[in-house]
């Protein structure tokens, strides 16, 4: 089995976008994108998707090919990312996989859990009762019916929330006993699994900047032009819904870039407990290509 698929992990700001590009020209092969902030096509500033010289330079795949008013689920994505990799298989034996949702790499990587349908009479109930008491209420349900869960789950992602507390209330047993089966995935490719080394204080530096750019770019004026859609799924992420809060007064602009950085920083924090969990080779962001070319051909 010669057909390689190179995933490139790390935290946000970790420097996956310059890897990807160098090393993708040493192979001259194509990446796809697994950041779902980056999917969608009115969102650029506030998801750091690669300039448009680094776009041209390589043929990228699901990097903004969707509309934020599209529903796309990571099932819509694994599916079509494995249509992806058929087609560029079939002309080079490597492709690269790069990006922050490590979710959605694994489920092309692993395939998805397998849960159960519910019915969508319980979804509706638990998005009113949202509506109604807020997150803490949402929150507190969690901890009562999976505590395992509730340790480890985003604390103010709701949606996220409302899927584990759905399949708690459908199935009667805790949603964290449908993780980790996942469905036998038939791949017929070898995967090499890579992920950057960072130091903490760095990452962190280098994050802070980031968003000041993000600014300089012109985040505000991107976010203020989406904000009718401030309501949709997509643009319920870090960059956008503190500019959101500016924008409707409850906060002063300073106030929202130094809640972007601590919330960006937060978001590193858990990428890297996750990814620490995995198998994963580390490496340097500045690795020699050469290198990095030979421990992905010796890879088994």
């Amino acid at each position: 089995m010669k057909k390689k698929l190179i995933t490139i992990s790390g935290p946000t700001a970790s420097g996956k976008t310059s890897l990807s590009l160098k090393l993708a020209e040493h192979l001259n092969c194509s990446i796809i994108s697994c950041d779902s902030r980056q999917f969608y096509k009115e969102m650029s500033i506030g998801t750091a998707v690669p300039l448009k010289n680094e776009l041209k330079k390589i043929d990228h795949y699901c990097i903004q090919h969707k509309s934020i008013k599209e529903t796309y689920t990571i099932g819509d994505f694994k599916d079509e990312a494995h249509k992806i990799l058929k087609k560029l298989f079939k002309n080079n034996d490597f492709v690269i996989m790069t990006g922050g949702s490590g979710l959605y790499m694994d489920s092309v990587v692993s395939g998805l859990d397998d849960f159960p349908k519910i019915d969508p009479v319980i979804r509706e109930g638990l998005n009113k009762n949202f509506k109604s008491n807020g997150i803490i209420y949402l929150q507190k349900k969690l901890k009562e019916l999976d505590p395992k869960y509730y340790s480890i789950v985003d604390l103010n992602n709701h949606r996220r929330i409302i899927r584990a507390l759905e399949v708690c209330i459908s199935e009667k047993q805790p949603y964290s006993n449908f993780l980790n089966k996942k469905n036998k995935t038939n791949n017929k490719f070898k995967t090499v699994n890579l992920s950057i080394e960072t130091n903490r204080v760095d990452l962190y530096k280098k994050i802070n900047s980031r968003v000041d750019q993000m600014i300089e770019y012109g985040l505000v004026e991107e976010v203020n032009s989406l904000y009718k859609y401030k309501h949709l799924n997509p643009l319920n992420t870090v960059g956008y819904k503190e500019i959101f809060d500016f924008i409707d007064g409850k906060s002063t602009l300073i106030e929202a870039i130094d809640k972007i950085k601590q919330n960006t920083r937060r978001y590193a924090k858990r990428q890297l407990t996750w990814l620490k969990k995995r198998k994963l080779i580390w490496v340097n962001k500045n690795i020699k290509i050469e290198e990095l070319k030979n421990i992905i051909l010796s890879s088994n």
